[in-house]
């Protein structure tokens, strides 16, 4: 059996199928693995406390995991030896999730194409059809990110307690989450996943999209990714389409063509979570 998994940092879907290309069961959910974040220990028990994996770990001939945070060499050795570790009988093969993101919005599958990540983090990168090339290496949530779902919920903190967000929207945003200082801190500094927390906050943006704060929000997030990021391809950006996968980019793909378009980009295909088509790739190269 083949186990294909496509990580962020906040949620991880593992799907089992055959040799043949059959899916034996449904999307298995555990959290995020970021071996960027998260120590061996961790990432063990978060695999080790689902009962689905556990029950079929020892029928798994080959794992194919991509996930965000394994884009560079030590994060991605320590992710395989806790993955070798718990599969012992299986091959393992991890790469980034950017590779997961080229896989599922590719139109055919050796086309050129820039591809987006927009989730609780995000990425660019340039697939020639072949390989994968980045011209800014990731450092994180804290200094990147540009338009991610932690980066939004960073913004809105920010405002929140800056005082420059509308005075309704800030009674509104106090009463759906618990914005004291001493809570907030707790989460960022003490606790596992602060990318996460932060992007917990984005939600809220979802809800009050028709505000102008929101909504121009939205949009200078999205200028600013286009402005670091995207704009590092410029060069090639007028004969490349550009695909967006993850849920930040599915939810406000309106909001992206809008903004891409007043700056002369292509925007191609979007894709909310490219399991699915890790499944067609992993079949159709089997």
């Amino acid at each position: 059996m083949i186990l294909i998994a496509d990580s962020g940092s906040t949620k991880c879907d593992w799907l089992i199928i055959s040799k043949q290309g059959k899916t034996l069961q449904n999307t298995i959910h555990t959290k995020g693995l970021n071996p960027a974040i998260l120590s061996a220990q961790n990432l063990f028990e978060i695999i080790n406390q689902n009962e689905a994996l556990k029950t079929v770990k020892n029928d798994i001939t080959k794992v194919f995991f991509y996930g965000a945070g394994c884009g560079t060499e030590k994060p991605r050795e320590i992710l395989y030896t806790v993955l070798k570790q718990y599969f012992a009988k299986a091959k393992i093969v991890v790469k980034e999730d950017t590779y997961a993101a080229v896989y599922a919005t590719l139109s055919t599958p050796k086309q050129a194409a820039i591809v987006c990540i927009l989730g609780t983090g995000s990425n660019c990168s340039y697939y020639d059809g072949k390989q994968l090339h980045q011209r800014v290496d990731a450092l994180g949530y804290s200094i990147m990110d540009d338009a991610s779902g932690n980066y939004f919920g960073r913004q809105l903190l920010r405002d929140y307690y800056f005082n420059t967000m509308p005075k309704d929207l800030k009674i509104a945003f106090a009463n759906k989450y618990d914005l004291s200082a001493d809570t907030i801190k707790h989460n960022l500094y003490k606790q596992a996943h602060p990318n996460a927390y932060l992007a917990s906050f984005a939600e809220f943006m979802a809800s009050n999209k028709s505000s102008n704060y929101i909504n121009n929000l939205i949009k200078e997030g999205i200028r600013l990714f286009i402005k670091t990021m995207i704009l590092q391809y410029q060069d090639i950006l007028q004969t490349t389409p550009v695909h967006f996968v993850g849920s930040i980019s599915y939810v406000y793909q309106n909001e992206i063509r809008e903004v891409a378009k007043a700056l002369h980009i292509t925007v191609g295909n979007f894709e909310q979570r490219p399991i699915n088509g890790l499944i067609k790739y992993h079949i159709a190269n089997a």
